[in-house]
Parts: C-alpha cells; sequence; structure tokens
C-alpha cells in the first residue's frame, strides 16, 4: 500500500517550513505567490489538489522541488 501525507503531516509540515523561511502566516504566502489563501488553505488540508499552475509558485516560495511539493500534499506516494 502506498504511504501517503496526512491532511494533518501537510499542515504540521507547512507551518514548520514556513517558520523555518520566516513567513509569518497564510496571507503572507498568498501574498508571495499570488494564490488565494483559503485555496493554499484547502491544498494543505488535502480539500483539493493543486492545478500545474500553482505548483511553480509554491515550490518559489517554500524553496522545494515540484516532486516535494506533490508528496507533501498527499497527491503523490511516499515511496514514488
Amino acid at each position: 500500500m502506498e504511504k501517503r501525507f496526512t491532511s494533518k503531516e501537510s499542515n504540521t509540515w507547512l507551518r514548520e517550513r514556513m517558520k523555518k523561511l520566516g513567513i509569518t502566516s497564510l496571507s503572507e504566502l498568498s501574498e508571495l505567490t499570488n494564490i488565494d489563501r483559503g485555496s493554499i488553505s484547502r491544498y494543505f488540508n488535502q480539500d483539493r489538489e493543486p492545478s500545474i499552475h500553482v505548483i511553480e509558485p509554491l515550490c518559489k516560495a517554500l524553496k522545494v522541488t515540484p516532486n516535494e511539493l506533490l508528496i507533501v500534499l498527499g497527491a503523490k506516494a511516499i515511496d514514488s
């Protein structure tokens, strides 16, 4: 069975990553990415999968690869 991040794990990762990068809120991440704050929240709560257009800005702001982001968002198995 494929292991994927849970929504709780995704949220924990996001909070830790933002803290490490000095990003203080989802509103600030929203400003950095030009992605609606609510959409970012839904991605990391796994209520919605990100479209191809939001992956690059999120990767740049969070300083991660697309592969890592997709794993963290639960869209891709950890073992992949």
